[in-house]
């Protein structure tokens, strides 16, 4: 896959899926993001197929973007070698006097399939949160 306007898309449509409020949009999205086998590692954790990684794209839009404490963003950086992907995903400040300024970032790492869907997807903490 090299055709930059295809990965832009994904990055961007990957940093989207984490806002999607409504439940049947957002398990659209991810179906189409994520191969059916596809998987997530992250923080030690595995989510595989789509009914796993929609609930935890769920979890994490309730716990940290649904109360407008957080907004993802990033992307910016994108990168790629054949069939991976790579770039830095934040949850910036939405609100308050630290509006703007970075909470939480990742490297994510994708490997595509031929379809140009997510095949396995690793994000690996560079900031993690403040306790």
């Amino acid at each position: 896959m090299t055709n930059t306007n295809e990965i832009a898309s994904i990055v961007d449509n990957y940093i989207a899926v984490w806002g999607i409020a409504d439940p049947a949009e957002r398990a659209k999205a991810v179906a189409e993001l994520w191969a059916g086998h596809g998987i997530e590692y992250v923080e030690g954790n595995q989510y595989i197929g789509h009914s796993a990684l929609t609930e935890r794209v769920a979890e994490a839009h309730e716990a940290f973007v649904a109360n407008a404490t957080y907004t993802a963003s990033g992307g910016d950086d994108a990168t790629v070698h054949g069939d991976i992907v790579t770039f830095t995903i934040r949850l910036d400040h939405a609100q308050g006097e630290d509006a703007g300024e970075t909470a939480w970032s990742a490297r994510v790492f994708l490997v595509l399939d031929e379809d140009g869907r997510v095949r396995e997807d690793y994000q690996l903490t560079v900031k993690p949160l403040a306790a």
